[in-house]
């Protein structure tokens, strides 16, 4: 009989669709995407890249406030976004605003979240999410309420909620997949493990093998993916939406990625924690570049519509930020009045004070 531990290791290995070389290693289980839905998928994935540069730019002239860099996980983002319904809920974390914005947010709203404006938290009616989080794991509890309430209505539909691999080790990790599980919730939890929470490496988080295998406490499915292949990202999260709508209850998926920049630009340097050796592993592993290689072999890409759409990012991104510095500055009765329905008689006064002021 093998040892238990041994046992769960070969049960969470690395699912995998697409290599590194954008060959199919898994013909079984490529997804059934049309032509289109493959370019659409690659256009967002290099659009995303395009604004990860131009935010990063923006963000040292001043211009942009709270950033985190999202190079090298467009696989796991923006693939597993792609899988979803326009009613799913998402409740994102803080590197997770790209899928936000592919779900229905405004760039420009965008911009405003990281510069701290209100209106940037404001979700349109018709999008289906929450602020990204900014504690880290919170959102795994508020998905397991959101997938719940989702059950109790009736509704066809699931909370989808991103964590970082340092993110579980927190208790709000543990609470939500445990929860979610003992009501059949349909959530999917994604832990996006790009190996170094700031600059704590995974081994330093948990003895475990793997963070798919944490599902086996909560009584869940859990899957460790190949978080740089955007065919797996894609089939596996299908697959999590289709069981959890079916009452198969909810799911935990472990992406295996990379962030190839520094974790914020809050003076974060990935240089003291990280090897120059393993930055080029992972470049070698770039998802843009595996999608590009397949879908030239397929003949549904070239060169010049990859430039197009850099084009067409750069001149999004341009009116976006023009549109945020023209928007309406935040007040600080703004704030203050945000900040509760009813104001208690301290804010009541202070709220007078600055009203004073902003009329002047």
């Amino acid at each position: 009989m093998k040892p238990v531990l041994e046992n769960v290791e070969k049960q969470f290995e690395m699912y995998q669709i697409l290599n590194e070389d954008g060959k199919i290693v898994n013909k079984e289980d490529v997804p059934d995407l049309s032509d289109d839905e493959l370019k659409e998928l690659m256009k967002r994935m290099v659009y995303t890249r395009i604004l990860d540069q131009r935010s990063i730019a923006l963000n040292r002239q001043g211009r942009l406030g709270f950033y985190a860099p999202t190079a090298g996980q467009e696989a796991s983002q923006l693939a597993s976004q792609f899988a979803l319904e326009k009613e799913d809920f998402i409740l994102p974390g803080y590197r997770d605003v790209p899928q936000l914005i592919w779900q229905g947010l405004p760039l420009y709203q965008a911009f405003l979240f990281s510069r701290g404006h209100f209106h940037g938290n404001q979700m349109p009616e018709d999008l289906q999410a929450l602020s990204p989080q900014i504690i880290i794991g919170a959102q795994y509890v508020q998905a397991a309420g959101v997938a719940l309430g989702m059950k109790k209505r009736g509704k066809k539909n699931v909370a989808v909620t991103y964590t970082g691999d340092g993110g579980t080790s927190q208790g709000d990790f543990y609470e939500g997949i445990n929860m979610a599980g003992a009501y059949n919730a349909p959530a999917i939890f994604f832990v996006q493990n790009n190996y170094f929470a700031i600059s704590v490496p995974v081994e330093l988080q948990t003895a475990a093998k793997t963070l798919a295998q944490k599902s086996v406490a909560a009584g869940i499915e859990g899957i460790q993916v190949d978080g740089m292949d955007p065919l797996a990202v894609y089939a596996v999260t299908k697959h999590a939406r289709e069981r959890a709508i079916n009452g198969e209850g909810p799911m935990l998926i472990e992406t295996l990625t990379y962030r190839y920049g520094p974790h914020t630009m809050a003076g974060d340097d990935p240089t003291r924690y990280r090897t120059e050796d393993l930055d080029n592993e992972w470049e070698k592993k770039d998802p843009i570049v595996r999608f590009r290689k397949y879908l030239e072999e397929k003949n549904l890409w070239s060169e010049e519509e990859e430039n197009e759409v850099i084009e067409g990012a750069k001149e999004d991104i341009k009116k976006a930020i023009k549109k945020a510095d023209e928007y309406p500055k935040q007040k600080v009765t703004d704030l203050i009045e945000n900040m509760f329905e009813e104001l208690p008689a301290n804010l009541e006064e202070q709220m007078e004070e600055y009203k004073e002021k902003e009329s002047k």
